[in-house]
């Protein structure tokens, strides 16, 4: 895991007692070979489309089906945590497609209409409860620890839906988002 670039280190700015600040800005973590359709096209549900075909290649290689999922799409209002999700996006790629990929961060600034709209990621519980969550959870921990917070507590059973946005910094938008919205960092 590498640093995340100090341009790109907010948490100072964002953090508070209840967890990190939310605004209509958020931040969208990718590789950097996605970055010209995402301009071109916007953010799409479920949208890495190379990723999928990958991976539908693999299962049918191996004599197992493969039924996609349309999943939301992904934010955070931390530039920081979503370089965090960059990286894993660029490891994830990197099993199935050649290539030199790079984190990558977009900005994405949603009006008021839009932004009502982002939701609390709760199903990052799943998450949370795997090897890779743990590894999240690891970082974050830096994060608070490194602007002198407490590290965030949460009962994944039982926790309130905006401990996962507010502590964890995990929201979705179940639509796509217009290339109009997305900005550069």
């Amino acid at each position: 895991m590498t640093t995340t670039p100090t341009f790109l280190q907010d948490a100072k700015d964002l953090l508070t007692e209840q967890g990190f600040a939310t605004s209509n800005t958020w931040y969208h973590g990718t590789s950097s070979a996605l970055i010209e359709s995402i301009k071109t096209h916007g953010l799409k549900r479920s949208g890495d489309q190379a990723l999928k075909a990958a991976t539908k290649k693999t299962m049918a290689t191996i004599g197992n089906s493969y039924t996609e999922s349309v999943e939301p799409v992904f934010l955070t209002q931390s530039k920081e945590l979503a370089f965090y999700w960059a990286q894993q996006t660029v490891r994830n790629r990197s099993v199935r497609i050649e290539g030199n990929e790079l984190p990558a961060v977009i900005t994405v600034n949603l009006p008021d209409m839009l932004n009502s709209k982002v939701k609390p990621d709760v199903g990052a519980a799943s998450l949370l409860l795997v090897k890779e969550g743990e590894q999240f959870m690891a970082f974050l921990t830096g994060v608070y620890l490194a602007n002198d917070f407490e590290i965030p507590e949460i009962n994944l059973m039982h926790a309130d839906r905006l401990e996962y946005l507010n502590k964890l910094g995990m929201a979705y938008y179940d639509a796509d988002i217009d290339a109009s919205l997305i900005g550069n960092l």
